[in-house]
């Protein structure tokens, strides 16, 4: 494939993208028409966007444009799983400026569809338009299968709270690349392309979770959203967390307490639910911490203490 954005022009580019896309049986009408159709058999759909700008939430010189259509979908579809939703399809806004390489938008519908297939949905259509900056717009579309949204609010004094997924990966990968390395592998990776634990989502809705999110944020940021709709105080428990040996390595090498990490470190899009207590949670659920009292001012601690140290993805703060 050669050429730029510009010399294949918009409706080239189009049929390229849409000719790397496959479907499920969710998708009634794929791309080529004014809009999609997908079915709804809960009659309720669940729908989030996010937008990703390049300097701000990817690098070309360190992601691919695979690497970036696969975190593109993943923080998105994570977000169905989050609310107990079954992921059924994504819509794709693309602005890209006209001397880029024609590969590069392709490669990213590459990933955008590989990571889309990892949960269950696909690509389902979009645009694309001329702009100086690369930005990513998606939507992911899901299924609630008749179980009721499980959402931030739900967390009550007793319950327990339960994670599954990576924690601090994402930003321990981050630290290296900021080095200029490209190893350990496995925490670079973490960083370029999370995975998501999508199905379970829709199992902790199953197993009565009264609260839920992703953490994309940090944990102690995202629990804190919980903790405000909730109006509960959280605690976490500091031991519960097991930090990998190569984690604490990158730690030493780059003077941070892999803790901080674990704790505040986003864009691992792992999974966090509060369970009422004597609940029985499948293995890949780890317990780690309990919902408190109902309180006026609501927050996140650990050991009982709040967790003073800097962390936690802002889109207002610092660059990648």
């Amino acid at each position: 494939m050669k050429g730029t954005v510009g010399e294949l022009g918009e409706f080239g580019l189009i049929r390229e993208l849409t000719s790397r896309l496959t479907t499920t049986p969710a998708v009634r009408l794929g791309p080529g028409d004014d809009a999609a159709v997908i079915t709804a058999p809960d009659r309720r759909v669940v729908a989030s966007t996010d937008v990703l700008i390049e300097g701000r939430h990817f690098r070309r010189d360190w992601s691919t444009a695979y690497d970036v259509g696969r975190k593109s979908a993943a923080q998105n579809l994570a977000d169905i799983a989050a609310m107990g939703a079954v992921p059924t399809a994504l819509l794709l806004g693309l602005v890209v400026p006209a001397e880029l390489p024609v590969t590069w938008p392709a490669e990213l519908m590459d990933g955008l569809r590989d990571e889309a297939q990892v949960a269950g949905a696909a690509v389902v259509g979009g645009d694309v338009v001329r702009g100086d900056v690369i930005t990513i717009a998606i939507t992911a579309l899901g299924d609630l299968q008749g179980h009721d949204p499980v959402t931030r609010s739900g967390a009550r004094p007793g319950d327990v709270v339960a994670v599954t997924g990576w924690l601090g990966w994402s930003a321990a990968g981050h630290a290296v690349l900021s080095r200029g390395f490209r190893s350990p592998r496995a925490f670079v990776e973490a960083h370029r392309r999370p995975e998501p634990p999508y199905q379970a989502g829709p199992a902790a809705a199953g197993l009565g979770a009264t609260s839920m999110t992703d953490i994309s944020d940090g944990l102690v940021a995202d629990l804190g959203h919980v903790a405000e709709s909730s109006k509960v105080r959280i605690d976490l428990h500091a031991a519960a967390f097991d930090i990998p040996t190569q984690m604490s390595d990158i730690g030493k090498a780059v003077g941070v307490d892999p803790l901080q990490w674990v704790l505040t470190g986003g864009e691992d899009h792992a999974l966090v639910a509060t369970f009422p207590r004597g609940r029985q949670l499948p293995a890949r659920w780890r317990v780690i911490g309990e919902v408190q009292a109902m309180s006026a001012t609501p927050q996140v601690t650990v050991d009982g203490k709040p967790w003073l140290a800097a962390g936690g993805w802002d889109h207002f703060g610092s660059d990648e």
